[in-house]
């Protein structure tokens, strides 16, 4: 392909659309109301038509009021109905929405030869005729005038969110506290919604309402997954929803080549590619993705074996001689392992030098032996613990500690046997080893 100043324009655009929509739905994400962007993005169809009657104008400002105006409404609707009439948060979103994105439609249909409102611009957006918008002289620059619209309403964006970054972040975790601590919850609410509804018609010319809420929720879900701190999810947001405006625009003129067709809409595949990066995202996020949390339960699954295995092997040593040596089947019938498991376990012990081949099975090393005994440690004393202050039978404890052992560190450890007083044996008259 060959990269021209409207692929530029189309990428700059695309990515403030995107990011404008991520500085925002960060909240909307927390807030647990992802549907309120959608909903404002549909309700505010008739806060256009309005306008344009009122001021006879399509000038942005009389646009931007009107939509802010049904935006709010929209959000005291949701609240009044949830509030009032007990209807659960979402289907209240719903009702209000589907209401007032109704009303709108008939309001272009009634006015569509009066008002300048074009439907297809309003859904799906035409990103792809940026560059051919009226163009604005900035520093000796020809800049399309979408994107000097979309760069102000950035720039309002972020300027809300550090300014308000405190308040909103207090408000949207714990409005009660925000409250408590003389924050206005509702005022930020409304404030909120608001320019979500004025960031939405931004967007209808780049991307459409049917696609703003895909750049509203998507990016910060995706950033969402990748980290617990708000600051770092508002960054990461911004970054992912820049990467989303030029992967997309990538992809829809390379794509449908490849099956033999001419081109698609590319702000359709902008939030094609969004959607692809919170699929990366569910999937091999570091601590909430998939992936991550299956090979996290098969590295607990090992350590735990191993474990096990090390305190298999100590109580071998403990038996008087001759001491039958401890294979891989053996060692799979005490622990009820599978074949893979034994094997992986005994494979992780050998590495780590805590388990070496004796000729006929394994056996302990020094270090091994020291965390076999810490661990033999932790479970005797867990017998003796529940058979003093459970009142559990001595024949009923063996289950319990096996696994209260893996989470046992020295200062429990320490507390365990200061409330047993010092036992030298459990309930089983087995000798508890001494304490590092």
């Amino acid at each position: 392909m060959t990269w021209t100043t409207a692929d530029t324009w189309i990428v700059v655009a695309g990515a403030l659309t995107a990011a404008s929509c991520a500085l925002l739905g960060n909240y909307l994400v927390l807030r647990r109301m992802s549907m309120m962007g959608d909903a404002i993005s549909h309700a505010v169809l008739p806060g256009l038509a309005v306008a344009f009657v009122l001021t006879g104008s399509r000038a942005n400002l009389p646009m931007f009021v009107g939509a802010a105006v049904v935006g709010v409404l929209t959000a005291m609707l949701t609240q009044s109905i949830h509030s009032l009439g007990q209807v659960e948060q979402s289907a209240s979103m719903g009702v209000v929405f589907t209401l007032l994105f109704a009303v709108g439609l008939v309001l272009m249909e009634l006015w569509a030869r009066h008002v300048d409102l074009d439907p297809g611009c309003v859904l799906f957006g035409a990103i792809e005729l940026v560059a051919l918008d009226t163009t604005v002289r900035l520093a000796g620059l020809d800049v399309p005038w979408a994107v000097v619209t979309l760069a102000g309403m950035f720039a309002v964006n972020t300027a809300f969110v550090l300014l308000f970054y405190k308040e909103l972040k207090i408000s949207s975790f714990d409005p009660k506290l925000s409250t408590t601590l003389g924050i206005n919850a509702n005022l930020m609410h409304y404030l909120l919604m608001g320019l979500v509804a004025a960031t939405s018609v931004a967007c209808f010319p780049i991307v459409g309402s049917i696609l703003v809420i895909a750049m509203l929720i998507v990016p910060p879900a995706a950033a969402h997954l990748l980290t617990d701190r708000l600051s770092t999810m508002i960054v990461l947001s911004v970054a992912l929803a820049g990467a989303s405006a030029v992967l997309g625009h990538l992809g829809a003129v390379t794509v449908p080549g490849w099956f033999g067709f001419r081109d698609t809409s590319i702000a359709g595949m902008m939030a094609v590619a969004a959607g692809a990066i919170l699929t990366i995202a569910i999937l091999f996020a570091p601590r909430h993705g998939i992936v991550s949390r299956a090979l996290h339960r098969v590295r607990l699954t090992l350590q735990v074996a191993q474990e096990d295995a090390l305190g298999l092997l100590y109580r071998v040593e403990e038996m008087p001689s001759p001491r039958p040596p401890v294979a891989v089947p053996a060692l799979r019938q005490a622990l009820a392992l599978g074949p893979l498991t034994a094997r992986a376990t005994l494979a992780g012990l050998v590495r780590s030098g805590k388990v070496e081949w004796g000729g006929q099975g394994y056996r302990l090393t020094e270090r091994g032996r020291d965390d076999a005994r810490r661990m033999v440690r932790a479970h005797r004393l867990w017998e003796s613990y529940l058979v003093q202050f459970m009142g559990l039978p001595p024949d009923h404890v063996h289950s319990a500690a096996m696994r209260l052992e893996h989470v046992t560190d020295p200062a429990m450890q320490r507390q365990l046997a200061d409330r047993t007083e010092q036992p030298q044996r459990d309930p089983h008259g087995m000798s508890i080893p001494p304490a590092d």
